[in-house]
């Protein structure tokens, strides 16, 4: 619809978006004045080496902070082309100090003394004009729409083609979707669906429900031999974490041999940029893309960020208001003794602390530049609700509020989106849904480990040992990969040059897993358990009960657990505590396991027990059918990695004018007609962007959907 971002339709006319926006844009400079003026007189009582002889010089001092924005950013703006993000974030300090400094000093009526002050002004400075203008109206987007532009460029012929922005909201499930909109938690995306110019609809996340399983999908359009967050790779002879940088490039240097022997190719590779992301779908522009971290590289995509007045000091501000808020919440659910929960400590709060402040803010900033430079799609994953969700629960009051704020940087991104030299369409997908439950620990009293380490060592002289790395989950590898970036110099950003000129040297095998070692890793509500002295990391059913007789007999009768998949000489079977399944037969003895699981379930365990990466055995956690429950071998509250709860329900909001193909919906499951697999959404996406001309004439068409049946992707 005309009017709405990022929906078809006619776009308006150049010269008529340019006046509207700048006029907008000027009454928010000339209104941006006077709480900048307020916010130093608050610093003035509270600093008291901050002096001035009146008001009137506070208001010049706040023209003269808001016209050095204005005339430093183009001064700097060559120079960071060629320095590295670390030179440009000191650089951007230094220059937002030094205008700061010169506002208050080289104004008569003005006086600061002291350097010590000058952070101090600078820290309250920022957070009252913050506050300030939010309360006047006057938000941060409308400053990164006027400088958009100041520096926007007619495309070919006066008119740029299409492009398009792809919003990953990472754990958002279709059921939280449709709560959001009616409780006024996304009020974006809800007036693009009142409107009309946008339709939500659902996708199915199959097994393994992961960020890297669906961004695979997504980038890539393969899902193959990624079976789970985590797992033994029996050809590196080591565990590969998705979230490490050089795991990262082994797993995509895969997925683009996969998609180009299925004649695909990477949703970004003609010119595209990702933001965040686990893989980089082949584009050209890589910001805080874990695969293709290499530290270095241009600042320029970081200038806007940290030149934003008083920008810094924002974020610093609402981190340290994250921490506190996350602190006193935990305690609240402590106080109230609510259930599920878990510990609130640690490393976790700054996680949330920084994922819904600092790595919020430049997200938005990063995905604004390549906005502004007319890439034909960007792609930006958004961690916030997450992250938030793993410790507080899926749909408790703090995971909202991070879901909110979520949306308010997706309304900023649309606002720049029509503001760009292009006219972006707006797709909000996410990879998967949250499924909530108390822990496989609560339950058992220990880890899944722990218990695989009992029964693995009962009726031996000595208990084999159990391999069970501990890697952070995607916050934590974002946060990685940013540290990457700004410390060129360190092993890391060398590892990962020597990466890219195809010097890459491998970790070395986890030092434990030798002959006799079983290897556990826990990824959400799933496990895998691989035995790397055997054959591709596997023995099947048999051998592990001659070699570990109390395993399996273990397993299925620990409480929290719902059933076992293993291999058989006849073929893939699932275990429970009152029967089995055979997964290429489809024959049950006793009580079926999958049965609580739904009917997709035996085809999307029978292809992820068919990679060349799975493990020997696949333990999946129970669904309680009373509440809808399921347990978490990691210290989760929500999670997600397998079957049940919402954790397979996935979303994509897309522009009206664009309809599902009939020949990409999965009809298998009798009233069901739905995208499953991420690998499907890719071949939808890139049949849209070929429709509306986002992709260049030449580019083979996205094949059909291979056959029926709820697999979700391809896999061995």
């Amino acid at each position: 619809m005309p009017g709405v971002p990022g929906a078809p339709g006619r776009r308006p006319a150049r010269g008529r978006r340019r006046r509207l926006l700048s006029a907008r844009d000027a009454r928010d400079a000339v209104l941006g004045v006077v709480p900048t003026a307020a916010a130093l007189w608050i610093s003035a009582q509270v600093v008291p080496a901050l002096q001035y002889s009146s008001p009137l010089w506070l208001l010049a001092s706040s023209a003269l902070l808001l016209a050095g924005d204005v005339v430093v950013r183009p001064v700097l703006a060559p120079l960071v082309r060629v320095a590295g993000p670390a030179l440009t974030v000191l650089l951007g300090v230094a220059v937002q100090l030094l205008v700061l400094h010169t506002a208050l000093t080289a104004l008569p009526g003005l006086d600061l003394r002291g350097a010590g002050a000058l952070w101090q002004v600078y820290l309250v400075t920022g957070l009252v004009a913050v506050v300030a203008r939010r309360l006047l109206g006057v938000g941060d987007s409308s400053w990164v729409v006027g400088d958009l532009l100041r520096r926007q460029r007619p495309g070919p012929h006066g008119e740029a083609p299409p492009g398009l922005l792809v919003v990953q909201v990472d754990g958002l499930s279709l059921p939280l979707l449709r709560f959001g909109v009616h409780a006024g938690t996304l009020p974006t995306i809800a007036r693009w669906l009142r409107t009309g110019s946008h339709r939500a609809t659902g996708w199915r996340a199959p097994l393994p429900s992961t960020t890297p399983a669906s961004q695979a999908g997504l980038l890539h359009g393969t899902t193959e031999d990624v079976p789970a967050f985590r797992w033994w790779d029996p050809q590196l002879g080591r565990v590969l974490v998705a979230n490490r940088p050089a795991d990262a490039a082994v797993v995509e240097q895969r997925l683009v041999r996969a998609a180009r022997a299925a004649g695909r190719e990477g949703l970004l590779a003609h010119g595209g940029a990702g933001v965040g992301t686990v893989f980089s779908g082949e584009g050209a522009h890589a910001h805080l893309v874990v695969s293709t971290s290499r530290g270095g590289g241009s600042g320029r995509p970081y200038l806007r960020y940290v030149l934003r007045p008083f920008g810094l000091a924002r974020s610093l501000v609402l981190t340290a208001g994250e921490v506190v808020r996350e602190l006193h919440q935990g305690r609240q659910q402590r106080v109230r003794g609510v259930e599920p929960r878990v510990r609130r400590r640690g490393r976790s709060v700054l996680l949330r602390a920084l994922t819904t402040a600092l790595l919020r803010d430049l997200d938005v900033a990063l995905v604004a530049e390549q906005l502004a430079a007319g890439r034909p799609v960007v792609f930006v994953d958004f961690l916030d609700y997450d992250e938030v969700a793993h410790h507080a629960g899926a749909a408790r009051a703090e995971s909202l509020d991070a879901l909110a704020g979520v949306d308010r940087a997706l309304g900023t991104l649309a606002a720049v989106a029509a503001a760009a030299p292009r006219d972006y369409r707006v797709v909000v997908v996410s990879d998967h849904g949250q499924a909530q439950g108390p822990t496989f620990r609560q339950l058992a009293g220990r880890t899944v480990q722990q218990l695989v380490a009992d029964l693995v060592g009962r009726g031996r002289p000595a208990p084999a040992p159990v391999v069970a790395p501990v890697a952070g989950e995607g916050a934590r590898g974002r946060l990685g990969v940013l540290l990457r970036d700004l410390t060129p110099a360190g092993a890391a950003g060398r590892a990962a040059r020597a990466a890219r000129a195809g010097r890459r040297r491998e970790p070395r095998a986890d030092a434990a897993a030798g002959p006799g070692a079983a290897v556990v890793v826990a990824a959400g509500c799933t496990a895998l358990l691989s035995v790397p002295d055997a054959p591709a990391g596997r023995l099947d059913l048999p051998g592990l009960e001659r070699r570990w007789p109390a395993l399996l007999p273990g397993l299925l009768a620990a409480p929290g657990i719902g059933f076992v998949a293993g291999h058989e000489p006849a073929g893939p079977v699932v275990l429970g505590a009152g029967g089995r399944r055979e997964l290429l037969t489809g024959r049950v003895r006793g009580t079926d396991p999958l049965a609580p699981f739904g009917p997709r379930a035996a085809g999307e365990v029978l292809r992820v027990m068919r990679m060349r990466t799975a493990p020997a055995l696949l333990v999946h956690s129970a669904l309680d059918e009373r509440t809808g429950e399921l347990h978490a071998f990691e210290e989760q509250v929500a999670h997600h990695g397998g079957l049940g709860g919402e954790q397979n329900d996935a979303v994509l909001v897309h522009p009206a004018g664009w309809g599902v193909d009939e020949d990409l919906l999965d009809t298998s499951v009798p009233g069901e007609r739905l995208l499953v697999g991420a690998d499907a959404v890719h071949r939808q996406l890139v049949r849209w962007m070929r429709a509306d001309g986002v992709l260049p004439a030449g580019v083979p068409p996205a094949p059909p959907r291979a056959a029926a049946g709820g697999t979700g992707g391809t896999g061995r």
